[in-house]
């Protein structure tokens, strides 16, 4: 299983899509920009189409007999399968139950926030492109996934005129570097009493993307199981509002790692 994660991590770090004759780009930071700020529909289309042509055709085999042995492990273990293992994870008998009842709550506040959504793209990129009685596109939902839809606060901003919630330019103008962003969080856990990364994090944490290389930039926190050494793997960008947030939510990852650093491995 070692061997086909790294081979599909390294699928997913080499994959590239060219835009045009000239322009090849990975998924950081070409495209990744491209979902976050372009407004060219056929643009974002097909860099998100052939982005997962890229990645997903290759590691397909790969990713098929990754899961057979993942379900086969759950069974040695004593589950039906991968999902039933991950499902007890959460000690609750009526646990499907429970997430439809949570969503069933949510569902009238979600159906009027994908409305408002839906009108606003509609504005931008017109009927030929948004249905108002259908989904939303996926490629225009601010990156590859359409998970985080805070690139899209310039498209949907609800009241004009007002003070931007967005601090990139107050970041350029206090110049958060990427190291700066990453003392200002360490040291944001720290004002609380936590503990602060340790001097090894700065030596061996990669925090941004190596020149002439291609790596996998999926913002990731390690604990190496020996009580001291403690990394992130990141392509961060100078003065990016969303990579502070990500370094926020990483260092928590860390903050975590340290606090249980003495407890049983089960903990960690």
């Amino acid at each position: 299983m070692g061997e086909l994660k790294s081979q599909m991590g390294a699928i997913y770090a080499k994959a590239k899509v060219c835009m045009d004759k000239n322009t090849c780009l990975n998924l950081e930071p070409g495209l990744t920009q491209i979902m976050a700020h372009s407004t060219n529909y056929t643009e974002r289309l097909f860099a998100w189409e052939n982005w997962r042509k890229s990645v997903g055709q290759e590691s397909k085999s790969l990713y098929e007999r990754f899961i057979e042995l993942k379900n086969s492990q759950s069974v040695l273990n004593g589950f039906d399968d991968l999902g039933d293992e991950w499902r007890k994870r959460y000690e609750s008998d009526t646990f499907q139950e429970d997430v439809m009842e949570i969503y069933m709550q949510m569902e009238p506040f979600y159906k009027q926030l994908h409305a408002y959504v839906r009108r606003k793209l509609y504005d931008t990129y017109g009927e030929d492109y948004i249905d108002l009685q259908g989904p939303l596109p996926a490629h225009l939902l601010g990156d590859m996934w359409g998970r985080f839809w805070n690139n899209l606060y310039s498209l949907i901003e609800p009241y004009g005129g007002k003070p931007a919630i967005d601090p990139t330019e107050e970041l350029k103008k206090q110049n958060y570097t990427v190291r700066k962003m990453f003392e200002t969080a360490d040291n944001f856990y720290a004002s609380m009493g936590l503990e602060k990364v340790p001097d090894s994090f700065w030596k061996l944490s990669m925090l941004e993307k190596p020149e002439g290389r291609d790596v996998l930039c999926h913002a990731t926190a390690w604990d190496f199981f020996d009580r001291k050494d403690y990394r992130i793997r990141m392509c961060t960008n100078n003065f990016n509002f969303d990579n502070f947030n990500t370094i926020h939510h990483e260092l928590g990852h860390i903050q975590y790692f340290q606090q249980y650093k003495d407890q049983p491995v089960v903990y960690m």
